[in-house]
């Protein structure tokens, strides 16, 4: 039984052929990609459970072929590339990715991240049942943690994995202020070593898609100098 269909997205031949190689171990489908346009060819075709997606491509960066992903999908990505700095890495964030490792890396730790990354993509696809949606603001945003679902004013709103987990972890605690490394640590591990900015973006992606204006926020309020914290009970 396979793991799941990962698509490697990268030029490198030496270093697709190794990830391809120990993924293929672990029983994953693997299939490869070295331009961004034969990439978006074939995440039309095969619907892949997960990218790697490095973003020195030949053709096109691997920040348009992100972009125009998020545009019809929520696909996992992980981005894999030589662009180290703490900017790239938000930036990368930013326009869509759900993690970031960078070259050279460890093909054990790209295992345990698209392990991470798939595991929460499958609790959204497939919810053990169907559960019981919590309301907040009036019934404004609701949220099933069954299904995986986040709603405001009754429309769906599209979370990626990582931004589901963030937006659950903090209603789960309402009030309660929590610093950044709590909630990087929370929702991708202890053994994560990314940057406690990156929680910066996520919160941004979530408010942008909930509606919450950030100078006067129904919903996630900044707590300066510790982090962040969600600010209205569940509805009773």
């Amino acid at each position: 039984m396979n793991a799941g269909t990962i698509l490697i997205v990268d030029d490198e031949y030496d270093i697709l052929q190794v990830i391809k190689a120990y993924l293929q171990k672990n029983d994953y489908i693997v299939y490869e990609a070295g331009t961004g346009t034969h990439a978006l060819e074939l995440f039309d075709n095969l619907q892949p459970d997960l990218m790697v997606l490095d973003l020195m491509l030949p053709d096109m960066s691997g920040e348009e072929v992100c972009r125009t992903i998020r545009k019809k999908s929520n696909l996992p990505i992980l981005m894999l590339t030589a662009k180290s700095s703490e900017d790239d890495m938000i930036n990368g964030l930013r326009i869509g990715a759900d993690d970031y490792i960078t070259k050279p890396f460890s093909p054990r730790e790209l295992l345990a991240r698209v392990t991470s990354l798939l595991r929460r993509s499958q609790l959204q696809l497939n919810p053990k049942e169907e559960g019981h949606a919590l309301k907040y603001g009036g019934g404004r945003l609701s949220i099933n943690s069954e299904l995986h679902e986040v709603k405001v004013d009754g429309e769906t709103v599209a979370l990626t994995p990582i931004e589901f987990k963030l937006l659950e972890v903090m209603t789960r605690h309402p009030k309660r202020a929590f610093s950044r490394y709590e909630l990087v640590s929370l929702i991708q591990g202890n053994d994560f070593e990314g940057f406690e900015r990156t929680i910066d973006v996520h919160i941004k992606n979530v408010r942008q898609k909930i509606g919450d204006d950030p100078k006067r926020p129904t919903f996630i309020a900044t707590v300066f100098g510790i982090g962040y914290k969600f600010q209205v009970p569940a509805d009773e």
